[in-house]
């Protein structure tokens, strides 16, 4: 089960501790529902996975499959069309929360950047404070996932 809330942010944050970062490709086989593969590299290292997620925004059921290069490719193949691009970083909150920022390009003609906290219960996330610097709330907002995005950019295709 996936539970998190997302936000608008202008940026990479400045003074919180960075705990992770990669550089992700994600494109969709789907957005009704959502599957889609995604590769991440960080630290030398590159990861595949499909990822087919249910319905919903604050909590839904996600899974995460890994795929070998092999598989990876020949499905991006079949989708042809090019991956949406993030470049992804992981900041240590003060409550020990941990804020996920990536910087959006490929999907739409200017980057973007947006923010997520990941929760372990609908009742934690519900009762999270965000922080000043994070923007308007996008969670459960329709058209604010990156599979809305998939689609609308598919539709200009």
């Amino acid at each position: 089960m996936e539970i998190e809330r997302k936000w608008e942010i202008g940026g990479f944050p400045d003074g919180l501790e960075e705990v992770d970062r990669a550089r992700m490709e994600q494109s969709y086989l789907t957005t009704r529902p959502v599957a889609r593969i995604r590769l991440e590299e960080r630290r030398g290292k590159t990861d595949r996975i499909l990822c087919i997620k249910g319905p919903g925004t604050l909590a839904r059921e996600e899974i995460e499959l890994a795929l070998s290069g092999q598989d990876y490719d020949r499905i991006a193949a079949l989708i042809g069309r090019p991956p949406i691009v993030k470049e992804y970083r992981a900041f240590r909150l003060p409550g020990g929360e941990k804020l996920e920022v990536s910087r959006v390009s490929g999907a739409t003609e200017e980057p973007f950047y947006y923010a997520e906290v990941e929760f372990e219960s609908i009742e934690a996330a519900e009762a999270f404070l965000p922080p000043d610097f994070l923007g308007a709330e996008l969670t459960g907002r329709p058209g604010s996932s990156m599979s809305a995005l998939w689609a609308r950019r598919e539709g200009e295709a």
